[in-house]
């Protein structure tokens, strides 16, 4: 499960990635589900959209890692969903929008406790 959604995170940081450098296609009808964050994205196109294409190639990496069972990916894994739930608290505490930062931090968690408890943990750390 993790892994594909790595794989999902991947193809969402390209689609923003490129919706940010060449705006007004058809992508652009994304940005209405949030256009708070659009308008801060696109106020910081040139430096967001290759972070976001970054991340987005790395949750590719990670994912198709974590469907090969290596434990490089495993680590991967575990480092962005860390990262990405310290921005989340950051987030919280700097814009205070309660229900998507508790939101987010609540998701990274339950992928951090499935990486790092059981038997996802112990198949990859056998696998080195």
């Amino acid at each position: 499960m993790v892994a594909v959604l790595q794989l999902a995170a991947a193809l969402i940081g390209v689609v923003v990635s490129f919706s940010l450098i060449v705006p007004g296609t058809a992508v652009d009808r994304m940005w209405q589900l949030n256009p708070g964050v659009h308008a801060a994205f696109a106020d910081h196109a040139v430096e967001v959209a290759p972070v976001l294409a970054l991340v987005g190639m790395l949750s590719a990496i990670s994912g198709v890692g974590l469907l090969r069972g290596h434990l490089w990916a495993w680590l991967l894994s575990v480092a962005l969903f860390g990262i990405n739930a310290l921005g989340d608290v950051v987030s919280l505490l700097m814009v205070r929008d309660w229900f998507q930062g508790i939101a987010g931090i609540v998701i990274d968690a339950a992928f951090l406790y499935q990486l790092l408890h059981g038997s996802a943990r112990g198949f990859f750390l056998k696998r080195r």
